[in-house]
Order: structure tokens, then sequence, then C-alpha cells
């Protein structure tokens, strides 16, 4: 199976490149995105607030009402999960004009988490994703920040390697940012564990990430 890529409303600067196998979904606001990078959505999911009048999306569309429970990019990861994919690239859900936005996609990471996705944030510069009972591999060429937070509750057992900062067996608290503001070691592979908990890294730079999941300890 392919990646799902999904264009929401919020900061957009690089345009996804779906390939072979891959599947496009405009999230509401993310079809004007699309429509300036000459790119064409394979779905349309949204309630049609952030469009302005008369805009009719170029592919099939999905359309919800205004008053509903899910946000438009949380409906479009459920339309992807309900097509069999399970790794997602979210662009325009970070930044933008909308923090509570923001913060429900950060959110929501976790649970997709938990559910066994691989779902990333792609903002402007920078990325998001959450670790769940597992390790993250990152290979030497990323550079930059790496801020690590402890996500829905505390976070036990976390290892960073390879950072500015190490940290071996510890516990980060949900209401304690300790991890903010870390650092890629230049040409070194960086390692992110937890053993029990979710941990949210905001990240730059790019290169390959490798995930080992494990049993949590809590269960």
């Amino acid at each position: 199976m392919g990646i799902c890529y999904i264009v929401g409303a919020g900061d957009f600067a690089d345009a996804p490149a779906p390939g072979p196998g891959d599947f496009l979904i405009a999230a509401d606001g993310g079809a004007l995105h699309l429509a300036r990078a000459g790119l064409c959505p394979d779905l349309f999911v949204g309630d049609f607030d952030s469009l302005p009048a008369g805009f009719v999306p170029s592919c099939p569309v999905l359309r919800f009402p205004p008053e509903k429970d899910d946000t438009d990019t949380a409906l479009a990861v459920a339309e992807g999960r309900r097509r069999g994919y399970r790794e997602f690239c979210i662009y325009g859900a970070l930044g933008g004009a909308r923090l509570d936005h923001t913060v429900a996609n950060l959110v929501a990471l976790a649970g997709y988490a938990r559910a066994g996705l691989t779902v990333t944030l792609i903002g402007r510069g920078q990325r998001a994703r959450v670790l769940f009972c597992g390790t993250l591999h990152f290979s030497a060429e990323f550079s930059g920040i790496v801020s690590v937070f402890a996500l829905g509750g505390d976070a036990h057992g976390v290892t960073l390697r390879g950072l500015q900062y190490p940290l071996s067996d510890a516990t980060l608290h949900g209401d304690v940012p300790l991890g903010v503001s870390n650092h890629f070691l230049d040409g070194e592979e960086a390692v992110v564990s937890v053993s029990d908990g979710c941990l949210l890294m905001i990240y730059e730079g790019s290169g390959e990430i490798r995930e080992e999941k494990t049993e949590c300890i809590g269960q």
C-alpha cells in the first residue's frame, strides 16, 4: 500500500509528490493550495467553510455539514483508513490562522499512533510525529532542532541518543516541557525511544526514519 497524502488549509510551503499507489485528499481549504500548485486531488473531503463561494472541486467530493464532531483533516484521515492506507503525510496542518486546528492536529497524532498508523504533519520547515511504545531511528542526514514532549500523559522509559541533550530511561511529564529545543548532532544517527506512553516529536531536516514497535510495559 502506498501513502495517503492530505492537504489542509494551514501554512503550505512544499507540495506533495504522490507516486503510483498513493492517494491525494484535499481537506476543505487545502483544495486552494493544491489548485495553486497545479495538483488535482483524488478526493475532496470537507464542509466548504474555508472555500470561496462557488468553488467547485475538480474531483469526487465527500461533503459534510459544518456542525460535526471531527475536523476536515480528521475526516480525511478516516477516509484514507477506510481505503486501507496506514501511512499518512499531512500538509497544511501546522500554522496558519487557526491555532486551535494546529493543536487539534497535534493531539490527534497520539490516537493515530496508538491505532498503529504512521502519520507525519508537514509544515513550513518543520514536521511533527508521535511515537507510541517503540523506537525511532533518525538517519545521520537530519540536522537542526528536535523537540520531544510527552503527549496525553506521562511517558516512561524515554531514551534519547545522538542528540545534544541525551536521556536514559527517563520519565517525561505531560505538564513539563523538558524536551524542548534539543539538537541533532552532525553526522550521527539519532535514536528516540519510549517504553510506555506517547512522545510528540517536532523536528527539522529530512532523511530516513525507521520505526521499531515494542510492547508497552504498562499494558
